[in-house]
């Protein structure tokens, strides 16, 4: 039998979307995890993290809070991933997660300069991400879904940034050979980013974007998909070694 992954529940989804249940759902979904495949733990209403011993890997989810208010929950969970990096656990950091991992390493979280980023957006890949386990392979350029306000303005020490977009010149990163941050949503389905920008709409427009552009220019994205996906196939192949 397969070890589980460890799921971080950093925070929920927008009101409007919690109908179709929390993000580890969504995450163990996108991954391909049965439901014996991964264990929850909701580290924002304060559960505690477990020995990471046993554990495939852990993935930390999105949240709507943010990293440089330093909340309790928040830099024990930092600890926690800085502490399992450097014992060599495979992580996976999704937006919030993407951010915290790389506080927990040393980088630095602020709110992005130019702004929301937000809807199926642009990643382009660097030219160290053709010989990553995780990216290798995938087109130079491909959409990705994303949302957020703050960003990794600057990569842990040590860390191999992966792909940038337009707006955002670290989407990903590497730390050592086990860890991983992605500031884009590899679990988003086209229909999670639409429900989104729906709930965002008048935040949207109050920073001067147009809602329904933005909708618009939705669309699938399942490389992204597979780098989340490949994660999972890279921390089992790893386990025990």
């Amino acid at each position: 039998m397969n070890p589980p992954f460890l799921i971080v529940e950093t925070g929920q989804p927008v009101a409007s979307m919690r109908r179709h249940r929390g993000f580890p759902h969504w995450i163990r979904v996108a991954a391909g995890l049965g439901r014996d495949e991964a264990v929850v733990v909701d580290v924002e209403r304060g559960q505690t993290l477990p020995s990471r011993e046993g554990f495939a890997g852990a993935i930390v989810t999105g949240s709507g809070a943010m990293v440089t208010d330093r909340a309790d929950w928040s830099e024990r969970s930092a600890q926690w991933l800085r502490e399992a990096a450097h014992a060599g656990l495979p992580l996976f950091g999704i937006c919030y997660g993407h951010q915290l991992l790389a506080h927990a390493l040393g980088g630095e979280v602020g709110n992005h300069p130019a702004g929301r980023e937000m809807g199926t957006i642009g990643l382009e890949l660097h030219t160290s991400a053709s010989a990553d386990p995780l990216f290798a392979g995938l087109p130079e350029r491909f959409a990705a879904q994303a949302t957020h306000l703050q960003t990794v303005l600057r990569a842990p020490d040590g860390a191999t940034v992966l792909a940038r977009s337009q707006h955002d010149a670290c989407h990903a990163f590497r730390w050592g050979d086990r860890a991983w941050g992605v500031q884009f949503h590899p679990e988003f389905s086209a229909g999670h980013m639409r429900g989104y920008v729906r709930a965002r709409q008048d935040a949207l427009r109050s920073e001067g974007l147009c809602p329904k552009a933005v909708a618009g220019g939705i669309s699938a994205a399942p490389h992204a998909r597979r780098v989340l996906r490949r994660f999972v196939g890279h921390a089992r192949s790893l386990h025990g070694r």
